[in-house]
């Protein structure tokens, strides 16, 4: 290889590994303070490590705080939304992609039209209108907040899936004596597992970090997720980083967790149409 093509090849790596460090590092340093005792906290001042480390903000954390409750309720929250997102988000992207009727120009129109608005806008009048139904500091409330807004965006997705799928597989199994349905839940859904999973991924991390809302509609412990609960660890005169940090790397495990079971699928997603013929 010739000097300069070796030097390219360096540089790129180097970019990689600095973009990695950098993506990396808080999540570094959030494990690095929840290790750290009270104690050290402060009077060691800036250190890549502590000189001490322990595990008592964890164990304050799980046994001793409501967290356990929050995580519950983030984990029931985010997964019925993603669960009921896909779903509604694979029957409509199908719908857009496959047929043609007279108000399928106005219905994209309206879905694009609802991700205009800022959501903080958005909090008084949604608050208004599940008062009466009582489905403020509900899960279920949180629910339909978060599948409203999520979607459009899904359905979008999973459209451009089902774009990039030959109507002729369809074509070939109704010839063949199997209805719209059946072609659809036989032969198109399998091969759109890639959106399926790219759509779950995107609905679950987005509705289990959601704090807007959560905090506006939730006025009760027993209905907080853990965006919320994040904050019972701040006091009037001071804030208990140590256990806030213990907190955020505990829920930082089901989304990990989450991605690393849906993996194949989102790699498949990525390299659909890389390679032709």
């Amino acid at each position: 290889m010739r000097p300069s093509r070796i030097a390219l090849t360096v540089a790129h790596r180097l970019a990689i590994l600095a973009y990695i460090v950098v993506a990396l590092f808080p999540l570094y340093w959030l494990l690095k303070v929840a290790v750290t005792p009270n104690d050290l906290l402060y009077s060691e001042g800036v250190r890549m490590w502590p000189s001490r480390t322990t595990f008592e903000h964890f164990t304050y954390v799980i046994a001793h705080s409501a967290f356990p409750t929050f995580f519950k309720n983030s984990l029931i929250v985010a997964g019925s939304t993603a669960f009921v997102v896909t779903i509604i988000a694979s029957l409509s992207g199908y719908a857009l992609s496959r047929f043609n009727f007279r108000a399928k120009y106005w219905i994209v129109a309206l879905m694009l039209l609802t991700q205009m608005f800022p959501l903080v806008m958005l909090v008084a009048p949604i608050f208004k209108i599940l008062s009466p139904l009582g489905l403020t500091n509900s899960l279920t409330g949180l629910v339909v907040v978060y599948s409203a807004f999520n979607v459009p965006f899904a359905t979008f997705l999973m459209q451009s899936f089902f774009d990039g799928i030959p109507k002729d597989l369809e074509e070939a199994a109704m010839i063949d004596g199997a209805t719209q349905f059946v072609a659809f839940r036989q032969i198109i859904l399998p091969l759109t597992l890639p959106g399926i999973a790219a759509t779950l991924g995107f609905v679950f991390t987005a509705a289990w970090s959601e704090l807007l809302f959560a905090l506006m509609l939730i006025s009760g412990n027993d209905a907080a997720t853990f965006p919320v609960g994040l904050l019972s660890f701040v006091s009037k005169f001071s804030v208990n980083f140590g256990q806030m940090m213990a907190a955020g790397v505990l829920a930082l495990i089901p989304a990990c967790l989450f991605f690393l079971l849906i993996q194949r699928y989102l790699v498949q997603g990525l390299t659909a149409g890389a390679v032709k013929g």
